[in-house]
Protein backbone atom coordinates (compact mmCIF):
# COMPACT_ATOMS: atom_id res chain seq x y z
CA UNK A 1 0.00 0.00 0.00
CA UNK A 2 3.00 2.35 0.30
CA UNK A 3 4.35 1.62 -3.18
CA UNK A 4 4.68 4.88 -5.10
CA UNK A 5 3.54 7.00 -2.15
CA UNK A 6 5.33 10.29 -1.59
CA UNK A 7 6.13 10.85 2.08
CA UNK A 8 7.49 14.03 3.67
CA UNK A 9 9.37 12.97 6.81
CA UNK A 10 9.76 15.76 9.36
CA UNK A 11 12.55 15.33 11.92
CA UNK A 12 12.84 17.50 15.04
CA UNK A 13 15.38 17.97 17.83
CA UNK A 14 15.02 14.75 19.79
CA UNK A 15 17.45 12.00 20.73
CA UNK A 16 15.02 9.69 18.92
CA UNK A 17 16.06 11.34 15.64
CA UNK A 18 18.48 8.45 15.04
CA UNK A 19 15.45 6.18 14.59
CA UNK A 20 14.38 8.25 11.59
CA UNK A 21 17.00 6.33 9.56
CA UNK A 22 15.11 3.11 10.26
CA UNK A 23 11.80 4.78 9.34
CA UNK A 24 13.29 5.92 6.03
CA UNK A 25 14.61 2.44 5.31
CA UNK A 26 11.24 0.88 6.16
CA UNK A 27 9.31 3.29 3.95
CA UNK A 28 11.67 2.89 1.00
CA UNK A 29 11.61 -0.92 1.31
CA UNK A 30 7.81 -0.68 0.97
CA UNK A 31 8.25 1.32 -2.23
CA UNK A 32 7.69 4.84 -0.91
CA UNK A 33 9.57 7.98 -1.94
CA UNK A 34 10.83 10.01 1.04
CA UNK A 35 11.71 13.68 1.31
CA UNK A 36 13.21 14.78 4.65
CA UNK A 37 12.49 18.18 6.19
CA UNK A 38 14.53 18.73 9.35
CA UNK A 39 14.55 21.49 11.95
CA UNK A 40 17.80 23.26 12.90
CA UNK A 41 17.70 21.46 16.27
CA UNK A 42 17.19 18.14 14.51
CA UNK A 43 20.53 18.55 12.69
CA UNK A 44 22.25 18.53 16.09
CA UNK A 45 21.16 14.89 16.51
CA UNK A 46 21.54 13.50 12.98
CA UNK A 47 23.33 14.87 9.94
CA UNK A 48 21.67 15.76 6.64
CA UNK A 49 24.41 13.79 4.85
CA UNK A 50 23.21 10.55 6.47
CA UNK A 51 19.58 11.29 5.67
CA UNK A 52 20.33 12.30 2.08
CA UNK A 53 22.31 9.12 1.53
CA UNK A 54 19.29 7.06 2.60
CA UNK A 55 16.64 9.00 0.66
CA UNK A 56 18.77 9.90 -2.38
CA UNK A 57 17.36 13.42 -2.08
CA UNK A 58 18.79 16.67 -0.71
CA UNK A 59 17.55 17.30 2.82
CA UNK A 60 15.40 20.42 3.23
CA UNK A 61 16.12 22.50 6.33
CA UNK A 62 16.29 26.22 5.57
CA UNK A 63 14.02 28.47 3.55
CA UNK A 64 16.98 29.57 1.43
CA UNK A 65 19.66 27.01 0.54
CA UNK A 66 21.85 29.56 -1.24
CA UNK A 67 22.21 33.32 -1.51
CA UNK A 68 21.29 33.47 -5.21
CA UNK A 69 17.54 33.69 -4.71
CA UNK A 70 16.98 29.92 -4.71
CA UNK A 71 14.50 28.89 -2.04
CA UNK A 72 12.75 25.76 -0.83
CA UNK A 73 9.02 25.89 -1.47
CA UNK A 74 6.96 24.57 1.41
CA UNK A 75 3.89 25.02 -0.81
CA UNK A 76 5.30 22.65 -3.45
CA UNK A 77 6.06 20.07 -0.76
CA UNK A 78 2.50 20.33 0.54
CA UNK A 79 1.16 19.62 -2.94
CA UNK A 80 3.69 16.86 -3.71
CA UNK A 81 3.14 14.62 -0.72
CA UNK A 82 0.65 11.81 -0.17
CA UNK A 83 1.38 12.03 3.56
CA UNK A 84 3.52 13.91 6.05
CA UNK A 85 5.08 12.05 8.97
CA UNK A 86 6.78 13.95 11.79
CA UNK A 87 8.91 11.47 13.72
CA UNK A 88 10.25 12.25 16.19
CA UNK A 89 8.02 15.20 17.10
CA UNK A 90 9.03 17.20 20.18
CA UNK A 91 6.73 19.03 22.58
CA UNK A 92 8.02 22.32 21.16
CA UNK A 93 7.15 21.39 17.58
CA UNK A 94 3.70 20.17 18.58
CA UNK A 95 3.08 23.49 20.32
CA UNK A 96 4.11 25.41 17.22
CA UNK A 97 1.96 23.21 14.99
CA UNK A 98 -1.05 23.64 17.24
CA UNK A 99 -0.76 27.43 17.25
CA UNK A 100 0.60 28.11 13.77
CA UNK A 101 4.00 29.46 14.80
CA UNK A 102 5.74 29.14 11.43
CA UNK A 103 9.35 29.91 12.38
CA UNK A 104 11.05 27.05 10.53
CA UNK A 105 10.73 25.11 7.30
CA UNK A 106 9.09 22.11 8.93
CA UNK A 107 6.21 24.14 10.40
CA UNK A 108 5.59 26.06 7.16
CA UNK A 109 5.53 22.75 5.30
CA UNK A 110 3.02 21.39 7.82
CA UNK A 111 0.80 24.47 7.44
CA UNK A 112 0.88 24.05 3.65
CA UNK A 113 0.26 20.29 3.70
CA UNK A 114 -2.72 19.08 1.67
CA UNK A 115 -2.16 15.43 2.60
CA UNK A 116 -2.82 13.64 5.92
CA UNK A 117 -0.33 14.38 8.71
CA UNK A 118 0.98 11.77 11.18
CA UNK A 119 2.72 12.78 14.41
CA UNK A 120 4.94 10.47 16.47
CA UNK A 121 5.68 12.30 19.76
CA UNK A 122 8.98 11.75 21.57
CA UNK A 123 9.77 13.38 24.92
CA UNK A 124 10.27 12.72 28.62
CA UNK A 125 7.33 11.38 30.59
CA UNK A 126 6.63 14.59 32.54
CA UNK A 127 6.69 16.67 29.37
CA UNK A 128 4.30 14.25 27.74
CA UNK A 129 1.90 14.30 30.70
CA UNK A 130 1.99 18.10 31.05
CA UNK A 131 -1.44 19.70 30.49
CA UNK A 132 -0.07 22.00 27.78
CA UNK A 133 1.28 19.03 25.78
CA UNK A 134 -1.98 17.12 26.19
CA UNK A 135 -3.97 20.21 25.15
CA UNK A 136 -1.78 20.67 22.06
CA UNK A 137 -2.26 17.03 21.10
CA UNK A 138 -6.00 17.40 21.46
CA UNK A 139 -5.90 20.51 19.28
CA UNK A 140 -3.89 18.72 16.61
CA UNK A 141 -6.30 15.78 16.63
CA UNK A 142 -9.13 18.27 16.26
CA UNK A 143 -7.41 19.61 13.13
CA UNK A 144 -7.59 16.10 11.67
CA UNK A 145 -4.00 15.05 12.32
CA UNK A 146 -3.14 11.48 13.35
CA UNK A 147 -1.22 10.87 16.58
CA UNK A 148 0.92 7.73 16.76
CA UNK A 149 0.97 7.31 20.51
CA UNK A 150 4.36 6.93 22.20
CA UNK A 151 5.07 3.77 24.13
CA UNK A 152 6.05 3.18 27.73
CA UNK A 153 9.76 2.46 28.08
CA UNK A 154 13.23 3.54 29.11
CA UNK A 155 13.82 7.23 28.34
CA UNK A 156 16.97 9.25 27.67
CA UNK A 157 16.56 10.94 31.07
CA UNK A 158 17.08 7.59 32.77
CA UNK A 159 13.44 7.49 33.83
CA UNK A 160 10.87 5.02 32.62
CA UNK A 161 7.39 5.94 31.44
CA UNK A 162 5.27 7.03 28.49
CA UNK A 163 7.02 9.29 26.01
CA UNK A 164 9.32 6.95 24.09
CA UNK A 165 8.67 7.29 20.36
CA UNK A 166 6.93 4.29 18.84
CA UNK A 167 9.27 1.84 17.13
CA UNK A 168 10.06 2.55 13.45
CA UNK A 169 8.53 -0.66 12.08
CA UNK A 170 5.27 0.06 13.95
CA UNK A 171 5.20 3.60 12.55
CA UNK A 172 5.67 2.27 9.00
CA UNK A 173 2.89 -0.28 9.61
CA UNK A 174 0.63 2.54 10.85
CA UNK A 175 1.04 4.41 7.55
CA UNK A 176 0.59 1.24 5.55
CA UNK A 177 -2.63 0.46 7.41
CA UNK A 178 -3.88 4.00 6.80
CA UNK A 179 -3.43 3.72 3.06
CA UNK A 180 -4.98 0.25 3.01
CA UNK A 181 -8.04 1.68 4.79
CA UNK A 182 -8.46 4.20 1.99
CA UNK A 183 -9.61 1.32 -0.19
CA UNK A 184 -11.86 -0.58 2.22
CA UNK A 185 -15.03 1.40 1.41
CA UNK A 186 -14.18 2.09 -2.21
CA UNK A 187 -17.33 2.08 -4.33
CA UNK A 188 -19.66 1.62 -1.35
CA UNK A 189 -22.66 3.93 -1.01
CA UNK A 190 -23.01 5.16 2.56
CA UNK A 191 -25.87 7.29 3.80
CA UNK A 192 -25.40 9.26 7.04
CA UNK A 193 -27.84 11.37 9.03
CA UNK A 194 -26.48 14.09 11.30
CA UNK A 195 -27.50 16.94 13.56
CA UNK A 196 -30.85 17.75 15.17
CA UNK A 197 -34.29 18.20 13.68
CA UNK A 198 -36.46 21.24 14.40
CA UNK A 199 -40.20 20.74 14.78
CA UNK A 200 -42.10 24.01 14.35
CA UNK A 201 -44.46 25.38 16.97
CA UNK A 202 -45.12 28.62 15.08
CA UNK A 203 -43.13 30.68 12.52
CA UNK A 204 -40.49 31.64 15.12
CA UNK A 205 -40.35 28.78 17.64
CA UNK A 206 -39.53 25.09 17.46
CA UNK A 207 -38.89 21.94 19.47
CA UNK A 208 -35.30 20.74 19.05
CA UNK A 209 -32.23 19.49 20.88
CA UNK A 210 -28.58 20.36 21.48
CA UNK A 211 -27.02 18.22 18.73
CA UNK A 212 -24.18 20.02 16.92
CA UNK A 213 -23.82 17.45 14.13
CA UNK A 214 -20.08 17.07 14.78
CA UNK A 215 -20.18 13.29 15.17
CA UNK A 216 -22.17 12.73 11.99
CA UNK A 217 -19.97 15.08 9.97
CA UNK A 218 -16.83 13.35 11.27
CA UNK A 219 -18.30 10.02 10.12
CA UNK A 220 -19.05 11.45 6.69
CA UNK A 221 -15.49 12.74 6.29
CA UNK A 222 -14.02 9.40 7.41
CA UNK A 223 -16.19 7.46 4.94
CA UNK A 224 -15.17 9.82 2.14
CA UNK A 225 -11.49 9.38 3.04
CA UNK A 226 -11.87 5.64 2.78
CA UNK A 227 -13.35 5.71 -0.70
CA UNK A 228 -17.11 5.64 -0.11
CA UNK A 229 -19.75 7.57 -2.02
CA UNK A 230 -21.26 9.57 0.84
CA UNK A 231 -24.73 11.07 1.12
CA UNK A 232 -25.01 13.25 4.23
CA UNK A 233 -28.53 14.21 5.32
CA UNK A 234 -27.95 17.08 7.71
CA UNK A 235 -30.31 18.82 10.08
CA UNK A 236 -29.85 22.53 10.84
CA UNK A 237 -26.19 22.83 11.89
CA UNK A 238 -23.41 25.40 11.46
CA UNK A 239 -20.91 22.99 9.88
CA UNK A 240 -19.33 22.58 6.46
CA UNK A 241 -18.17 19.40 4.75
CA UNK A 242 -15.83 18.36 1.96
CA UNK A 243 -17.01 19.01 -1.61
CA UNK A 244 -16.95 15.28 -2.38
CA UNK A 245 -19.86 14.66 0.02
CA UNK A 246 -23.41 14.77 -1.37
CA UNK A 247 -25.05 16.93 1.29
CA UNK A 248 -28.82 17.22 1.66
CA UNK A 249 -29.98 19.86 4.14
CA UNK A 250 -33.25 19.28 5.98
CA UNK A 251 -34.97 20.80 8.98
CA UNK A 252 -37.77 18.61 10.28
CA UNK A 253 -38.08 14.90 10.98
CA UNK A 254 -40.54 14.64 8.09
CA UNK A 255 -37.95 16.07 5.69
CA UNK A 256 -35.21 13.80 7.06
CA UNK A 257 -37.52 10.80 6.80
CA UNK A 258 -38.34 11.49 3.17
CA UNK A 259 -34.68 12.07 2.24
CA UNK A 260 -33.46 9.02 4.20
CA UNK A 261 -35.96 6.51 2.86
CA UNK A 262 -35.19 7.63 -0.69
CA UNK A 263 -31.38 7.58 -0.28
CA UNK A 264 -31.38 4.23 1.55
CA UNK A 265 -32.74 2.45 -1.52
CA UNK A 266 -29.33 2.89 -3.21
CA UNK A 267 -27.20 2.55 -0.06
CA UNK A 268 -24.94 -0.27 1.03
CA UNK A 269 -25.01 1.11 4.58
CA UNK A 270 -26.84 3.71 6.64
CA UNK A 271 -25.35 5.39 9.71
CA UNK A 272 -28.15 6.99 11.68
CA UNK A 273 -26.32 9.54 13.80
CA UNK A 274 -28.92 12.34 13.79
CA UNK A 275 -30.70 13.31 17.00
CA UNK A 276 -34.18 13.22 15.55
CA UNK A 277 -36.97 14.79 17.62
CA UNK A 278 -39.27 12.07 18.91
CA UNK A 279 -42.28 14.37 19.11
CA UNK A 280 -43.72 17.35 17.27
CA UNK A 281 -46.68 19.68 17.87
CA UNK A 282 -49.89 18.23 16.47
CA UNK A 283 -50.64 21.61 14.91
CA UNK A 284 -48.36 24.46 13.81
CA UNK A 285 -49.64 28.01 14.30
CA UNK A 286 -49.43 30.13 11.16
CA UNK A 287 -48.71 33.24 13.23
CA UNK A 288 -46.49 33.90 16.22
CA UNK A 289 -48.25 32.77 19.39
CA UNK A 290 -48.70 35.76 21.69
CA UNK A 291 -48.35 35.66 25.46
CA UNK A 292 -51.96 36.24 26.42
CA UNK A 293 -52.01 34.06 29.53
CA UNK A 294 -49.56 32.38 31.85
CA UNK A 295 -49.90 28.85 30.49
CA UNK A 296 -49.39 27.56 26.96
CA UNK A 297 -50.45 24.01 26.29
CA UNK A 298 -48.93 22.07 23.43
CA UNK A 299 -50.17 18.69 22.33
CA UNK A 300 -47.31 16.58 20.99
CA UNK A 301 -47.56 13.62 18.64
CA UNK A 302 -44.85 11.12 17.65
CA UNK A 303 -42.61 11.77 14.68
CA UNK A 304 -41.38 9.14 12.23
CA UNK A 305 -39.09 6.48 13.65
CA UNK A 306 -36.53 6.71 10.84
CA UNK A 307 -34.29 3.93 12.14
CA UNK A 308 -37.22 1.50 12.46
CA UNK A 309 -38.49 2.42 9.00
CA UNK A 310 -35.11 1.75 7.41
CA UNK A 311 -34.80 -1.45 9.43
CA UNK A 312 -38.00 -2.72 7.79
CA UNK A 313 -36.74 -1.68 4.34
CA UNK A 314 -33.33 -3.28 4.88
CA UNK A 315 -32.23 -5.91 2.37
CA UNK A 316 -29.77 -8.77 3.01
CA UNK A 317 -26.88 -6.86 1.46
CA UNK A 318 -27.51 -3.67 3.44
CA UNK A 319 -26.12 -2.66 6.83
CA UNK A 320 -27.49 -0.26 9.44
CA UNK A 321 -25.57 1.47 12.23
CA UNK A 322 -27.80 3.20 14.77
CA UNK A 323 -27.00 5.47 17.71
CA UNK A 324 -28.42 5.40 21.23
CA UNK A 325 -28.08 8.21 23.75
CA UNK A 326 -29.04 6.91 27.18
CA UNK A 327 -29.25 8.30 30.70
CA UNK A 328 -29.67 4.99 32.55
CA UNK A 329 -29.60 1.22 31.97
CA UNK A 330 -27.49 2.06 28.94
CA UNK A 331 -26.47 -1.35 27.65
CA UNK A 332 -29.84 -3.01 28.17
CA UNK A 333 -31.64 -0.15 26.44
CA UNK A 334 -29.14 -0.18 23.57
CA UNK A 335 -29.59 -3.91 22.96
CA UNK A 336 -33.37 -3.49 22.87
CA UNK A 337 -33.01 -0.64 20.39
CA UNK A 338 -30.64 -2.65 18.18
CA UNK A 339 -33.15 -5.46 17.89
CA UNK A 340 -36.14 -3.15 17.42
CA UNK A 341 -34.44 -1.14 14.67
CA UNK A 342 -32.93 -4.21 12.96
CA UNK A 343 -29.49 -2.57 13.24
CA UNK A 344 -26.25 -4.47 12.77
CA UNK A 345 -24.76 -2.59 15.70
CA UNK A 346 -25.57 0.30 18.01
CA UNK A 347 -23.19 3.10 18.97
CA UNK A 348 -24.01 3.81 22.61
CA UNK A 349 -23.46 7.20 24.22
CA UNK A 350 -24.19 8.03 27.85
CA UNK A 351 -24.98 11.41 29.37
CA UNK A 352 -23.15 10.18 32.46
CA UNK A 353 -19.82 10.59 30.66
CA UNK A 354 -18.91 14.26 31.16
CA UNK A 355 -17.59 16.23 28.21
CA UNK A 356 -19.12 13.93 25.58
CA UNK A 357 -22.29 13.78 23.42
CA UNK A 358 -23.97 17.12 22.57
CA UNK A 359 -21.97 20.25 21.65
CA UNK A 360 -18.56 18.75 22.46
CA UNK A 361 -15.51 17.83 20.40
CA UNK A 362 -15.05 14.52 22.28
CA UNK A 363 -17.08 11.38 22.59
CA UNK A 364 -16.92 8.10 24.48
CA UNK A 365 -18.73 5.15 22.97
CA UNK A 366 -19.56 1.51 23.41
CA UNK A 367 -20.38 -0.52 20.30
CA UNK A 368 -23.16 -3.02 20.97
CA UNK A 369 -23.71 -5.88 18.55
CA UNK A 370 -25.21 -9.36 18.63
CA UNK A 371 -21.74 -10.69 19.48
CA UNK A 372 -21.31 -8.48 22.53
CA UNK A 373 -19.79 -5.09 23.22
CA UNK A 374 -16.62 -3.10 22.63
CA UNK A 375 -15.80 -0.22 24.94
CA UNK A 376 -13.65 2.72 23.89
CA UNK A 377 -11.94 5.50 25.80
CA UNK A 378 -12.88 9.16 25.51
CA UNK A 379 -11.31 10.74 22.43
CA UNK A 380 -11.99 13.40 19.75
CA UNK A 381 -14.98 12.68 17.54
CA UNK A 382 -12.69 12.51 14.50
CA UNK A 383 -10.96 9.54 16.15
CA UNK A 384 -14.25 8.00 17.31
CA UNK A 385 -15.39 8.10 13.69
CA UNK A 386 -12.45 5.86 12.73
CA UNK A 387 -13.43 3.30 15.37
CA UNK A 388 -17.02 3.21 14.13
CA UNK A 389 -16.09 2.94 10.46
CA UNK A 390 -13.54 0.22 11.25
CA UNK A 391 -16.43 -1.85 12.61
CA UNK A 392 -18.66 -1.03 9.65
CA UNK A 393 -15.92 -1.96 7.17
CA UNK A 394 -15.66 -5.42 8.74
CA UNK A 395 -19.31 -6.24 8.03
CA UNK A 396 -19.37 -4.64 4.57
Amino acid sequence: MLKGKKIVLGITGSIAAYKSCLIIRGLIKKGAEVQVVITPAGKEFITPITLSALTHKPVVSEFFSQRDGTWNSHVDLGLWADAMLIAPCTASTMGKMAHGIADNMLITTYLSMKAPVFIAPAMDLDMYKHPSTQANMKTLLGYGNHIIEPEVGFLASGLEGKGRMEEPDIIVEYLERFFSEQEDLKGKNVMITAGPTYEKIDPVRFIGNYSSGKMGFALAEECLRRGANVTLIAGPVALSCSPGINRIDVESCEEMYQASTLAFQQADAAILCAAVADFKPNAVADRKIKREKDDLELRLVPTHDIAAALGQMKQKNQRIVAFALETNDEEANAQKKRQKKNADFIVLNSTRNPGTTFRTDDNQITIISEKGKKEYEKKPKTEVAKDIINELAKIL
